[in-house]
């Protein structure tokens, strides 16, 4: 039988996705691309409920998929599933349904499926003290760049996040399978690895250990050049993380710092552990150990009882840091949240307006960005090519295209950046 995955959210979520597409395929089945015109007998919808927005398109998905494919077999699983388990189990769009908590009990309750006919809804409680479930999903279907899922979970409980109930309890991949895979993607030719966790800060608390001692695990493996790093909390990376990864020689310079707020009085409402000072520090700390270093982040607008004030010390914040990119969203209400209940909540309008505002912003910052990247040699590893050139990535993560027919793909080749081209630059071979 032939099955097929549709993907919202998160690289760890992609990740996901491209490991249980490989332990279907390890069972014999056919895994294809996903398309809305069919070709496959099964669906999985990985889902993300981040935002209620997330919610929306994963109904609207699953109506439409069933209403086009009335014979196909429909699985819904994922986060949303895990965070509203009644909601959920109450779409009758989806055959099968499980959460986020064991990703193999997807292939036993489909099979129970397709046996009898019955539907199944199957979501397992996170729990105090579980173990990380260890998957592999390599590059997906890329030969250059391998993404590695080595935290899950998150225990910080931010005013507005849902993501402890989806994700449970903090858990990390034991160190010895860690250096293991990392071994066998170089082995199979991947030169570039992106550490990847729900809160990647976090890795390796329940044995002793931090994130660094995994950066420094990554960098010696021989064969792969380039470490990467998901998204950090500001609040528990410190300066001497920062000297150890320039040391450790293979770090990319570029640092997604999650910020939500550039605004004390929103940070103290929304339960994060840190404040605008602390934030800078580390970001002043990253551009003192790598040079030409991105910083990007995510910002949240409209959040309960932010005011026009609160508002415009974000915008000032942002021009600050000077990012070189920034992930703009307005609040989303999430039920089952204490923001959720909070004083102060903000018409869609308005919150529309603000991120419209910041997008703009963020938009300037990101062009102030490239323009310094112009006239630099960057090493660059290609990963695609077409008829507009060869397209590739520096080590901070600018996307450079190079007029070169011949295939790149797979090499580190220095590249003389000139203008902006999109969303990134132009270059030449040197």
């Amino acid at each position: 039988m032939k099955i097929s995955f549709y993907t919202f959210g998160c690289k760890v979520n992609q990740y996901e996705t491209q490991a249980m597409a490989q332990l279907f395929a390890a069972q014999g089945w056919d895994v294809v691309e996903f398309s809305h015109s069919g070709g496959w007998d099964v669906v999985v919808v990985n889902s993300c409920t981040v935002t209620a927005e997330g919610d929306r398109k994963t109904r609207q998905l699953l109506r439409r998929l069933r209403r086009e494919h009335p014979e196909a077999v429909i699985c819904l699983t994922g986060c949303f599933p895990q965070s509203f388990p009644a909601e959920a189990g109450a779409m009758e769009e989806a055959d099968v349904v499980t959460g986020s908590k064991d990703r193999r009990a997807l292939m036993a309750a489909l099979d129970r499926f397709l046996s009898t006919r019955e539907r199944v809804v199957e979501i397992r409680p996170h729990q105090t003290g579980e173990s990380f479930e260890a998957l592999s999903a390599g590059g997906f279907g890329r030969r250059t760049r391998a993404f590695l899922k080595i935290e899950d979970g998150c225990e910080n409980y931010c005013a507005y996040c849902i993501i402890p109930t989806a994700r449970g309890p903090v858990r990390s991949k034991e160190m010895g399978a860690l250096r293991q895979e990392l071994e066998a993607l170089a082995a199979a030719g991947y030169q570039e690895v992106v550490l990847a966790g729900i809160n990647l800060s976090a890795y390796g608390r329940e044995y002793g250990l931090r994130l660094i001692d995994a950066i420094e695990t990554a960098a010696a493996v021989p064969g792969l050049r380039r470490v990467r790093l998901g998204s950090l909390e500001p609040d528990v990376i410190g300066p001497e993380d920062f000297a150890r990864m320039a040391a450790a020689g293979k770090v990319c310079p570029q640092f997604h710092l999650s910020l939500q707020a550039g605004c004390d009085a929103t940070l103290r409402r929304m339960g994060r552990r840190y404040d605008t000072a602390h934030y800078l520090a580390a970001v002043e700390e990253i551009r003192r150990r790598f040079p030409l270093a991105a910083i990007t982040t995510d910002l949240m607008v409209g959040f309960p009882g932010e005011t026009l004030g609160d508002f415009e010390e974000s915008v000032a914040f942002a021009r600050r840091v000077g990012f070189a990119r920034i992930h703009v969203f307005p609040y989303s209400r999430r039920p089952g949240t204490r923001a959720a209940e909070m004083p102060g909540q903000l018409p869609q309008e308005e919150k529309r307006r603000r991120a419209a505002r910041l997008i703009a912003v963020g938009e300037e910052l990101r062009g102030a960005f490239l323009a310094s990247m112009e006239g630099t040699v960057q090493e660059v590893l290609f990963e695609e090519g077409g008829a507009e050139g060869q397209v590739g990535y520096t080590p901070n993560y600018t996307p450079v295209t190079v007029r070169e027919l011949s295939p790149l793909q797979g090499r580190i080749l220095p590249v003389r950046l000139a203008g902006r081209e999109g969303d990134g630059c132009g270059g030449c071979l040197v």
